[in-house]
């Protein structure tokens, strides 16, 4: 599918179906927000469409979603006029040409068109960077086992293993203690009406969701994820992904 940014205005009045809307019946989409230009990466061609292991990096994210069977539909969310995936035969997932001029934008673009085409805002949505290329289908199936009861919602997050050093000048002002300090992962899950709200509050310079959800007063839920579901964001990430993939593919 497709849309424009100009067509996506939503008439906040739906949050009153809160109020109708049986929970417990609730539906779950994934949304791959998937319009950056990743110039971190050091190349011209955006990171997410590099190939890795032998094909793009965005369609290893997209293989582990299309195994996961309790999802209602994937929507991707690229740059507008962007034709990546017209090439893309057998698709199982729609795309959405209504990225925005910062990642929280085109979440925002996305939840709009998923409650367009028919999503509840009880709907559960787990939003993933597209740069994730290694996270896995029992990953996602975990997130959402573990947050679909759940008041708030949760995220895949990975405790910090290294020693934790806050800098100033170039040295060492101190040393954190680690114990309580999470890495934030995606997917992150959270209700589609909610997610939306918190971003709307929060503006386009929030990094991830639960940033959101968090400025609204929710505490979202830490789910256990993968020191290997890592974004891959600098030029010798693409070296360590390709050989974890790779690996997977000689063990499968």
């Amino acid at each position: 599918m497709g849309c424009s940014i100009i067509e996506l205005s939503i008439d906040f009045r739906i949050y009153d179906e809160v109020m109708t809307t049986n929970s417990a019946n609730a539906r779950f989409f994934a949304l791959i927000p998937c319009a950056g230009q990743g110039s971190r990466a050091g190349a011209t061609l955006a990171k997410q469409y590099q190939v890795i292991a032998g094909q793009p990096m965005v369609l290893h994210t997209l293989a582990a979603f299309s195994t996961v069977t309790r999802l209602t539909r994937t929507l991707v969310v690229v740059a507008p006029g962007e034709q990546f995936f017209d090439q893309v035969p057998e698709q199982s997932f729609d795309v959405a040409g209504c990225g925005g001029a910062s990642r929280a934008d085109s979440v925002r673009n996305g939840l709009e068109a998923l409650v367009k085409s028919g999503a509840g805002t009880l709907d559960w949505v787990l939003v993933h960077d597209a740069a994730r290329c290694l996270v896995t289908a029992a990953q996602i199936k975990q997130l959402i086992d573990a947050c679909e009861h759940d008041e708030v919602g949760g995220l895949l997050a990975h405790k910090l293993p290294d020693t934790l050093k806050r800098e100033a000048g170039g040295r060492v002002a101190a040393t954190l203690d680690r114990s309580d300090k999470w890495l934030a992962q995606t997917p992150q899950m959270f209700r589609i009406g909610t997610l939306m709200r918190a971003l709307e509050a929060a503006g386009g310079a929030v990094t991830d969701e639960s940033s959101a959800i968090e400025a609204l007063g929710l505490a979202p839920k830490l789910v256990p994820g993968s020191a290997q579901n890592f974004k891959v964001t600098y030029p010798e990430d693409f070296a360590l992904a390709e050989a974890i993939l790779l690996d997977r593919g000689r063990a499968g």
